[in-house]
């Protein structure tokens, strides 16, 4: 540890904090400059895709606050503050997001691997005064960093990132999976359909379907008396689990007939009932998700639980809400404006769908499972817990690296 030395953040590179462009304007938005909040950070190393994009105008506007490809980003405003991510491209963030941009002196990639260890520290240096907790750009900009060589910083940063590529590997041939299902279900049951009612068939509403089965529980954040622990799903873990990603959801505590009433089997989708981002979004609640999980799995208030007749019902079920969700046409079904929220009983009363004949529905079940089983597979769950592990020992000198490039690839063999 004698070559490790201790400096500042501010000393590795130029400190940004972001701004958001007058949303009056509508010629700052829709452009395709990267606009991140905090609400894009989902646990991705890389910022490839935001909800909102800026035009050059909307750039120009907020001209201090743009940062170049590699820029190191930190939520630091905010309940959910620390979330470290990089930036894929010339970018522009809200102001709830400090940046650094690091100098070539320096590994970006180890910077940011050293934030992303940090969020609980992160979130004690904020000042609590204000209405919700905030690291200003000064405390952000005094935060000791403990650093190796150069050499060094790029041979941990190499292990790490090879187990984080194929985590990003396996989501981007989880979308693809997605894909060609989705694509094989709208030529069986949407486009199939264009030129009448094949026989069959029969007209109904989704509720004929399924039904809203008992609310969530939010559970307890340490163990009571006849107490169990349990992974209780949020509607941003749906957003995260879509493609199989590896969802941190968190441990709750409930009892016995809670998690008798709300443990998730085949016949259940669940869809995200609120928050600007998730809302609308379903979720077959297919098996696999306990051992992904290693716990038994419930859901939250924020979620509604749709009961269908059978699997091969839930699988069309949650098909037919993600093309409603892809569409915008959920959106018709959510009340609220500061805090949007899904009216899932006038959803379930008012859609009307075509329903196929049950043969057909458990044809394409059949179809889909082994691919249901390979996106939660929860390989890439394991990788993050190995990530994870690594990353304090790295960063702290515990485990020294020498020949990185042949560490990451036994690691991520197979």
């Amino acid at each position: 540890m004698s070559e490790w030395c201790e400096k500042s953040l501010g000393d590795l590179g130029r400190i940004v904090t972001g701004k958001t462009p007058s949303t009056s304007v509508s010629e700052f938005f829709g452009g395709d400059v990267p606009f991140v909040t905090p609400s894009d950070m989902d646990g991705r190393k890389v910022i490839s895709r935001t909800e909102r994009y800026l035009t050059q105008a909307g750039v120009a506007a907020v001209k201090s606050s743009f940062i170049p490809k590699g820029s190191v980003m930190v939520s630091c405003i905010g309940s959910d503050m620390g979330k470290a991510t990089v930036a894929a491209h010339d970018s522009v963030t809200n102001q709830q997001i400090n940046s650094i941009i690091v100098s070539e002196e320096f590994c970006a990639d180890f910077v940011y691997y050293n934030l992303s260890a940090r969020k609980a520290e992160l979130q004690s240096m904020a000042c609590s005064g204000s209405a919700q907790p905030i690291l200003n750009k000064g405390h952000f900009s005094e935060l000791p960093i403990l650093l190796p060589s150069l050499a060094e910083q790029r041979a941990i940063a190499s292990v790490l990132g090879a187990l984080d590529d194929k985590i990003e590997l396996n989501r981007r041939m989880n979308e693809t999976l997605e894909a060609l299902a989705q694509s094989l279900f709208k030529s069986w049951f949407v486009d199939a359909t264009q030129e009448g009612l094949p026989k069959g068939w029969c007209e109904g509403t989704l509720g004929d379907l399924c039904e809203i089965a008992i609310g969530g529980d939010w559970g307890e954040d340490k163990p009571f008396d006849g107490s169990i622990e349990t992974v209780c799903l949020r509607g941003v873990d749906l957003e995260h689990l879509r493609y199989g990603g590896h969802a941190e959801a968190p441990r709750r505590w409930v009892k016995t007939i809670s998690l008798s009433q709300r443990r998730l089997d085949e016949r259940d989708v669940l869809v995200a009932a609120s928050g600007a981002g998730p809302t609308g979004r379903p979720l077959w609640a297919f098996f696999q998700l306990e051992q992904v999980f290693g716990l038994p799995v419930i859901y939250s208030n924020f979620c509604k639980r749709l009961r269908c007749q059978s699997p091969a019902a839930a699988v069309y079920v949650d098909r037919l809400l993600h093309i409603m969700r892809e569409s915008g046409e959920i959106w018709e079904y959510v009340n609220g404006t500061s805090i949007p929220n899904l009216d899932a009983k006038s959803l379930l009363r008012s859609k009307e769908v075509l329903i196929p004949p049950t043969e057909l529905l458990e044809r394409f079940y059949e179809f889909y499972h082994p691919i249901a089983k390979r996106l939660y597979s929860g390989e890439s769950r394991t990788l993050a817990a190995l990530r994870d592990a690594l990353l304090p020992k790295l960063l702290s000198g515990e485990i020294r690296v020498r020949n990185a490039d042949k560490s990451a690839r036994s690691m991520t063999d197979g």
